[in-house]
Order: C-alpha cells, then structure tokens, then sequence
C-alpha cells in the first residue's frame, strides 16, 4: 500500500558528511511520526532519529549534534543530514514511516524502506 524509497547512501571517510532522502508514497491520507533506524552487522536495529508531523524531533545520543532529520509534509519526504560521519556510524540506514492510509482507519500502519548503506571509512 505504501512504498518509502530511500537514497543518499554511499561510502564516505570519517568527518565527511551524507544525506539520505526517503519518499513515501501509495495510499496515504495522512503521515504521523517518521524515523531513521539503522542496524550494523550482529546489531539489533536502532533507532537513530524521528520527527513528528508538526516537526518535534528526538535523537540517540549517539548521533545528537553531527545529525539533522527534517521532513517535507507536502512531498512526503524524510531527510537525515550527517555530519561529522564516524566509523562506527557505518550500518543500513531505514526510513520509517506510520500511516494513516484512508480517512476512516483509526490506527497506524508502520513501514519500512528497503534499507541504504552508509559506510564510513577511517
């Protein structure tokens, strides 16, 4: 029903720095919060950063003050902009998305994009 197709990955040394873009689209009638997550190799995914529709933000502490996240409601577009890129950043960057997709549904559903690597060389 909706497809998030996220670009921007790619191998990067350290203290460089990566956008990645996520679009949603499909049967969407509205976009909740929004999130990056990323999993490294023999790691549980995490959570790196989300934004709620009115533009609230929260962020790992792991990642606060070099990452940005941002979003454009009227494209349905996700952003996270990294700066400051470390070797331990490296992993599969996700975008997340919570939707509702017709006016009458009174629940969320989540989804997941296919998944962007960021490789971060020392």
């Amino acid at each position: 029903q909706v497809q998030l197709v996220e670009l921007g990955g790619g191998l990067v040394q350290a203290g460089g720095s990566l956008t990645l873009s996520c679009a949603a689209s499909g049967i969407i009638f509205e976009i909740n919060d929004m999130g990056w997550y990323r999993q490294a190799p023999g790691k549980q995914r995490e959570l790196v950063a989300s934004i709620t529709s009115s533009g609230n933000t929260n962020y790992a502490d792991s990642v606060k003050g070099r990452f940005t996240i941002s979003r454009d409601n009227a494209k349905r577009s996700l952003y996270l902009q990294m700066n400051s890129l470390k070797p331990g950043d490296t992993a599969v960057y996700y975008c997340n998305a919570r939707v509702i997709n017709v006016a009458s549904q009174r629940y969320e559903n989540s989804y997941w994009g296919q998944g962007t690597q960021v490789t971060v060389s020392s």
